[in-house]
């Protein structure tokens, strides 16, 4: 007969990537495992087959509320350009002290991992997810008459996914709110200097 699993394993996953989110793949011990995830080692493995493939569930994990919620953000905007301008200035409200670390734990751990291939993979795959679902927003955008015909909706959306990471790290270290406002209220006014005069004079 099946022994019925004694853990929460959706709780035991959010406690792992707050574990990873902050100390990172390497520096995180199978001790700061068992203590996370409240589990002994055996079921730890058990659970989840090794450390690695722990790991790799929680950057799962996270790139899929990553993309989810981009794609709550976009699905019902009647402006793309707006939504996704709307989203910078909202970065002004993040605070290290309400999150594991304000830096998106995808970022942190590709410069963690760069030699090991199958996890870079990994990452690589839900980075390229989240500028997909960027370059779809734009290019309905251009659809919408939004942006201009000539516009690269992909090279836009490689440029806004730096602005949105980098915003992330800088309000890791910006201690002063005000500044970090005007930086994204910065970067959002560039966004919208693309849209074409007529769909800006039309949505205000």
């Amino acid at each position: 007969m099946a022994r019925t699993a004694s853990y929460d394993r959706e709780a035991a996953l959010d406690a792992a990537m707050t574990l990873f989110w902050v100390k990172g793949y390497h520096a995180t011990s199978l001790k700061d495992l068992e203590q996370a995830l409240q589990m002994r080692p055996g079921s730890i493995y058990g659970a989840f087959q090794s450390k690695e493939a722990l790991f790799r569930a929680t950057l799962d994990r996270y790139g899929a509320r990553m993309a989810n919620d981009l794609e709550t953000l976009l699905a019902g905007a009647d402006s793309p350009i707006e939504a996704l301008q709307s989203h910078l200035r909202s970065l002004a409200e993040l605070h290290p002290a309400e999150r594991p670390s304000t830096a998106c734990m995808l970022v942190k751990s590709l410069l963690e991992v760069p030699d090991e291939a199958e996890l870079r993979a990994v990452v690589l795959g839900h980075l390229d997810t989240v500028e997909r679902l960027l370059a779809e927003a734009l290019r309905r955008a251009q659809a919408l008459g939004e942006l201009p015909p000539g516009s690269d909706p992909d090279r836009i959306a490689r440029r806004l996914q730096t602005y949105i990471f980098g915003l992330k790290i800088q309000a890791q270290r910006e201690n002063d709110p005000e500044r970090m406002r005007l930086l994204c209220a910065d970067l959002a006014d560039e966004l919208g200097q693309l849209r074409r005069p007529q769909a800006a004079s039309s949505a205000s």
